[in-house]
């Protein structure tokens, strides 16, 4: 009885790391193709682009005074 048990617990067990394996490889696989760099930079830009409209309306001075100060 404790054989089967532990045939079953064996075979699951190898099921789960050979699935976690191949899950590792294909994560790796996607990450580093080119196709998902290109859909993060896509993201990233946009979000960039969206953000520089206000980040420069409420980052430019209106008047600008002296670069140094001037001693009298």
């Amino acid at each position: 009885m404790f054989q089967k048990i532990a045939n079953i617990l064996s075979i699951v067990s190898f099921l789960m790391v050979a699935s976690m394996s191949g899950g590792a490889y294909l994560g790796y696989k996607y990450v580093t193709s080119e196709n998902f760099k290109s859909q993060v930079m896509n993201e990233i830009l946009g979000n960039v682009q969206s953000m520089m409209p206000k980040v420069l309306e409420k980052g430019l001075p209106k008047v600008t005074g002296p670069s140094m100060p001037i001693i009298k």
